[in-house]
């Protein structure tokens, strides 16, 4: 009798067989493209600014910190280029994107701060700062990969510091703003041949002078 009655519900089961419930994903979040923002700020929807300008603080301080070696410097660099963005937004054509035109303006305002503050050849900051691929406070390593990542740090900011201004800018924007060869040719006005150029001779001199760090 139990098997009969096994077989029975088995079978009712089949001939009222349970709603099929459809299960969809979740729509995804479509982050707003840059130029979406920038309508959105001239229709006068303040916020969009304050989103664009996150989107890119972390980039623009990364390259602000290569240029100058030291996280107090970036910081102004950043606040200093942020405000110039935000008095000259009219005067974006849309001609390039938006993160090249920011990171423009930003690797000027560091540049200038570099030349206002006439920073000599000594070792910027040392472990206390936070290094670029940071922004903020974080979890930290063991203090001997800390000391390690810090000494290497320090030689690469030096090295940076001893190539011109044209070709450490123009390397910092292709390494660190992670920008195209296209892009920052026209990011600095330059053909593209000029910034192949410039990223070679700058490639030469940091690895002649980094050759010690290259563990073969």
């Amino acid at each position: 009798m139990r098997v009969l009655g096994t077989i029975a519900r088995g079978v009712w089961s089949l001939s009222h067989p349970m709603p099929v419930v459809s299960v969809l994903p979740a729509p995804i979040a479509i982050a707003p493209s840059d130029t979406t923002l920038l309508e959105r700020f001239a229709a006068g929807e303040r916020t969009a600014l304050d989103d664009l300008f996150r989107r890119y603080r972390l980039v623009a301080y990364r390259v602000a910190y290569r240029l100058l070696g030291r996280e107090a410097d970036a910081l102004d660099a950043v606040q200093d280029g942020f405000v110039k963005a935000l008095r000259n937004l009219d005067r974006f054509r849309g001609h390039s994107s938006f993160k090249t035109w920011l990171l423009r303006i930003i690797s000027n305002a560091a540049l200038d701060i570099g030349r206002q503050r006439k920073r000599d050849a000594r070792v910027p900051q040392g472990p206390a700062d936070n290094p670029p691929e940071q922004f903020g406070p974080s979890g930290l390593p063991p203090a001997d990969t800390e000391l390690v990542r810090a000494d290497l740090r320090e030689k690469i900011d030096a090295a940076l510091a001893t190539l011109p201004e044209t070709q450490r800018q123009t390397f910092v924007l292709h390494v660190d703003g992670e920008l195209s060869y296209r892009e920052v040719a026209d990011t600095l006005g330059i053909s593209i041949g000029t910034v192949m150029s410039r990223l070679f001779y700058a490639r030469q001199k940091l690895k002649s002078l980094l050759a010690d760090q290259i563990t073969p």
